[in-house]
């Protein structure tokens, strides 16, 4: 897989390899065992060139089969009630055979991970429940109004709950950091700051993550935490944090539709169900 999300599985405890793949048809990895069945859940080439050099005897592919992957896997249809994409993909395995009705992501980050986060935190002087928002995404139209974010973020404080804002280390996303600051945020600046291992064990030792549709709000789902999703042009039913639909905020218009007593509504009611 990609090595920029590599981590991410390597957190999985039901992975026993992860196969790092770089960029170029010669970095596809060659494997000399022989498997019973390999997935292709992400219909590209790329994807579909790894499946083109496993040795396995069934072929399964996500049924959004885009840049010739369909030449190295069968599509699996949907089943119509699997609306999420999530579990869509679930939906390739049980093609397969094997019974399971939903995903289980088994995330946990290993004890060094966990460790360094919780230094980095103690450097920073946060001790005790937090948050964690992200105000980045990799598309402008999913980002919240960081004047929004700043003001959740002192309304949070205000019930003493610090947010640890978290991000990539792009231009973009330390962007998206400096302009809630701006907008008068106090919080906890930890964008770019962490590998993804690192990540995956400060959302989960978060009491609420609150973020567009991006990466660290599925992954707030996938290790249990409330995950506070904001949506817009993509729709919650396919696209929420797995689980959590009831979690997520939708406006079709523009995210500056959704209000910021909308979303601390929704964070004070995880927090309190949580407790």
């Amino acid at each position: 897989m990609d090595r920029r999300f590599a981590g991410i599985v390597e957190c999985c405890d039901a992975v026993d390899e992860v196969a790092v793949v770089k960029p170029g048809l010669s970095a596809i990895p060659k494997w000399p065992e022989k498997f019973d069945a390999a997935f292709d859940l992400q219909g590209l080439l790329k994807s579909g060139l790894c499946l083109a050099r496993a040795k396995a005897e069934v072929k399964l592919g996500y049924h959004w089969q885009r840049e010739g992957s369909w030449l190295f896997s069968g599509a699996v249809q949907p089943d119509p009630t699997s609306f999420h994409i999530v579990d869509q993909y679930v939906d390739v395995v049980r093609a397969y055979g094997v019974d399971v009705d939903r995903a289980e992501f088994r995330l946990k980050a290993p004890e060094t991970d966990v460790l360094s986060v919780r230094k980095k935190l103690k450097e920073r002087g946060l001790v005790g429940r937090f948050a964690v928002m992200n105000a980045g995404a990799g598309w402008a139209t999913k980002r919240w109004p960081a004047e929004s974010f700043a003001q959740l973020i002192e309304a949070c404080r205000a019930d003493d709950l610090p947010t640890v804002l978290v991000g990539g280390p792009a231009a973009a996303d330390r962007a998206a950091g400096a302009e809630v600051a701006a907008a008068g945020g106090n919080f906890v600046d930890l964008i770019g700051e962490t590998n993804v291992r690192e990540l995956v064990a400060l959302i989960r030792m978060a009491s609420v993550h609150v973020g567009g549709d991006t990466g660290s709000t599925h992954i707030a789902a996938a290790v249990g935490t409330p995950a506070i999703g904001l949506y817009s042009i993509t729709r919650p039913k396919r696209s929420c944090p797995y689980g959590q639909v009831e979690n997520c905020l939708y406006n079709p218009e523009s995210l500056s539709g959704i209000s910021t007593e909308d979303v601390l509504s929704r964070v004070n009611h995880s927090l309190a169900i949580r407790s």
